[in-house]
């Protein structure tokens, strides 16, 4: 699987309603990003696997009436519902594309922003989707990446319901060809696709008790069943054992305390 169409997680309605409830997490980390490289009023702007279309809303939000805000995506129907939910809220700026961003190119011009979040760990060549959103970035424009280093997931103290999650959800990745370090390599990698060090690093994590957190867990457990299944790592019985033994933890141990990946954020300016 070389592209996003090798997506781990699976497109079902389930899955883009957690993909907004995740974005929703992590949206004071993007918009601190989104500030940090001077996102303004007229801004043109290209969100590439925009999915639910979250972080559209953000850039929309920054670039204003006068700006563009183009969401690129391989799944059709996730971005025609992005668009459909942000010009409802007003954000008439807003446009999607379908297209596969390691073979597609978006609309021509040159972007003041190029965005990704969630996307290279998706993909066997994250190096060269680098190097394509790079040529995306207009002069004096900026590439911003969010990725996560997905090793941290955990709960302290320790239960067998996370290493099994551990297990099951880091194997899938792993065996699909993924890299679940990847944000952690995310300077490696801006060097390797020869744009040099990243101008500006942010670092954000998360940790909640196992009552909260452990809806995210069972949610992403749902969605790499499917993958897991299939690739041998996990049995149907097992998979739903699982999902019971989490709602029982989140009641037995729910003070316990759980940490979230990291979310690794770099950007770098076009000169």
């Amino acid at each position: 699987m070389t592209t996003t169409e090798g997506y781990v997680l699976g497109r079902t309605d389930a899955e883009y309603e957690r993909l907004r409830a995740q974005a929703r997490v992590w949206e004071q980390a993007t918009a601190t990003l989104l500030d940090r490289v001077g996102l303004a009023a007229g801004a043109r702007c290209l969100d590439v696997g925009c999915g639910p279309g979250e972080t559209m809303r953000l850039m929309a939000e920054r670039a204003g009436p006068g700006g563009t805000v183009v969401g690129m995506d391989i799944d059709a129907a996730v971005g025609a519902s992005a668009v459909a939910m942000l010009h409802a809220a007003g954000h008439r700026q807003c446009t999607f594309v379908a297209g596969d961003a390691t073979r597609d190119d978006p609309p021509a011009g040159g972007y003041d922003l190029v965005f990704a979040r969630l996307l290279l760990l998706h993909l066997t060549e994250p190096v060269a989707a680098l190097r394509r959103m790079w040529q995306w970035v207009a002069p004096g424009g900026h590439l911003v990446v969010q990725d996560y280093d997905m090793r941290t997931v955990d709960v302290d103290p320790p239960l067998p319901v996370v290493a099994e999650w551990r297990r099951v959800f880091l194997g899938t990745f792993t065996a699909a060809g993924r890299d679940i370090r990847l944000g952690h390599r995310l300077p490696h990698l801006f060097a390797e696709a020869g744009l040099g060090a990243p101008d500006g690093i942010e670092v954000t994590g998360r940790m909640e008790p196992l009552r909260a957190a452990g809806g995210m867990l069972a949610a992403t457990y749902r969605s790499v069943a499917p993958a897991a299944v299939s690739l041998g790592i996990v049995t149907e019985p097992e998979r739903d054992a699982w999902l019971s033994g989490m709602e029982r933890a989140m009641t037995e141990h729910g003070d316990h305390t759980a940490m979230w990946p990291l979310l690794i954020g770099v950007h770098k300016q076009r000169g």
